[in-house]
C-alpha cells in the first residue's frame, strides 16, 4: 500500500464520540512504551502525525488518523500503567474496552509487544481476553532492532509457546523495527487485501 495521504481527524474521550463509523477502521494498542506512535508515524512516513513521548501513557485518548481518505488508523491508549493512579487506570481500560467492543467498524486490532521481554502476564492476559471476546487481531513485535536477530526470533518463540498452551491456531504476527522502517508494510499490505475484501463484498458498516 502506498500511503498518499495521512491527516489527524479528532481525539476522542469516550468510544461514542469517535468519527462516523463508515470507514473500515484498523486499531493499535500496547502496553505504554511499547513505541506505538514511532510504529505508526513510520507506517504513515510521517515523522510526527502520532505523538511521541518518553513519558510512558502519553496517549491518553482516542486518536483518529484518516488514512488514503478511505480508512481509519486509530492510535488507542495503552494498558498497563505503572506510573498512574488506579482510578485513572480504571478510566482507561474502560476507555479501551468499550471502544473495542462497541466500534462496529473496527476491522483488525493490532496488540504490539515489545520484543525484547519474555512474555509478560499483562501482555498474555490482553490477548487471552481479546480472543475471549472474539475481537479479531494481530500481535505486532515493535523495536527489532533493539535486540540481535537470532535473539529476538527466540522471544518470538517464546511467545508461540506460551499463546499454544491455550489457543489452537496463531493470529498473524508481525515483528517490526519503527527505527528501520521494518515490517510496516507488511501490515500495510494486509490492510490493503482487507480492505479490498471488504469492498468486493460490500460490506457496509452503518447496517
Amino acid at each position: 500500500m502506498v500511503i498518499k495521504t495521512a491527516e489527524f481527524v479528532k481525539s476522542s474521550q469516550k468510544w461514542q464520540d469517535c468519527p462516523e463509523p463508515n470507514l473500515p477502521e484498523y486499531a493499535f494498542i500496547g502496553r505504554s512504551n511499547v513505541g506505538k506512535s514511532s510504529l505508526i508515524n513510520a507506517m504513515m512516513n510521517h515523522k510526527d502525525l502520532a505523538k511521541t513521548s518518553q513519558t510512558p501513557g502519553k496517549t491518553q485518548l482516542i486518536n483518529h488518523f484518516l488514512v488514503n481518505e478511505n480508512w481509519y488508523l486509530t492510535d488507542l491508549p495503552g494498558y498497563g500503567y505503572a506510573k498512574v493512579s488506579k482510578r485513572i487506570r480504571k478510566d482507561f481500560e474502560k476507555l479501551i474496552t468499550n471502544y473495542i467492543l462497541n466500534r462496529r467498524n473496527l476491522v483488525n486490532l493490532f496488540v504490539l509487544i515489545d520484543i525484547r521481554h519474555n512474555p509478560q502476564k499483562i501482555d498474555m492476559e490482553f490477548i487471552e481476553w481479546c480472543g475471549e471476546s472474539g475481537i479479531p487481531f494481530s500481535i505486532v513485535f515493535t523495536k527489532a532492532d533493539k535486540m540481535k536477530p537470532n535473539a529476538a526470533k527466540d522471544n518470538v518463540e517464546k511467545y508461540k509457546e506460551e499463546l499454544l498452551k491455550t489457543w489452537a491456531d496463531l493470529p498473524e504476527i508481525y515483528v517490526t523495527s519503527a527505527e528501520k522502517k521494518e515490517g510496516g508494510d507488511l501490515i500495510l499490505n494486509f490492510i490493503q487485501k482487507t480492505n479490498e475484501f471488504l469492498t468486493n463484498n460490500k460490506v457496509n458498516f452503518n447496517e
